[in-house]
């Protein structure tokens, strides 16, 4: 889609996607996602030589926090949909409807980490290091996180408030077409 139709579709009455279909995309996200970190770690693995889990442990955690982040820049920059954003008809886009340029789709990327850190944070701080009591508060975190963007008059989560982003329902004209 070009700039202008993004700009059409968003001043003349796009809406916030609910949360049930943020949900189903983020949970699509992570299955997708899942792939793309354990291809990353294979890589990684086999260029190193890594052996045992524990051993480059922080280079293996920056290449994934990297290849994540190329990850949504491409696509949040190229066309403002992730493939499970395409199937959840959820688009990512400037306040004035515009798509994203990479700069801005990077400052998305590492604000939106503000989903799981201040529930590591949390951990970390407390002393818990029990994995199951660490991605119990991680979750409560992401519980309070998107509790907090249900209270947005546009729903909008905080990323998206700092960064000038706003997520949208979008169709494209093919499946409006199908629609009808």
């Amino acid at each position: 889609m070009k700039a202008g139709a993004a700009s059409e579709s968003a001043g003349s009455g796009a809406h916030a996607p609910d949360a049930w279909r943020r949900l189903a995309c983020f949970l699509y996200e992570g299955v997708l996602l899942f792939g793309v970190v354990w291809g990353a770690g294979l890589i990684y693995s086999i260029a190193t030589g890594q052996r045992n889990a524990m051993t480059g442990q922080s280079g293996m955690q920056a290449l994934q926090f990297v290849v994540l982040g190329v990850y949504f820049v491409w696509f949040w920059s190229r066309r403002g949909q992730t493939l499970p954003m395409q199937t959840w008809s959820i688009r990512v886009v400037r306040l004035d409807g515009t798509p994203l340029t990479p700069l801005r789709a990077a400052c998305r990327y590492l604000l939106a980490w503000l989903w799981f850190l201040p529930g590591l944070a949390a951990a970390r701080l407390a002393g818990i290091h029990e994995p199951l009591a660490v991605g119990a508060i991680v979750l409560a975190g992401m519980l309070t996180y998107a509790a907090i963007g249900l209270l947005h008059p546009r729903r909008q989560f905080l990323h998206d408030i700092l960064c000038g982003t706003q997520l949208i329902h979008w169709k494209t004209e093919r499946r409006q077409n199908l629609a009808a």
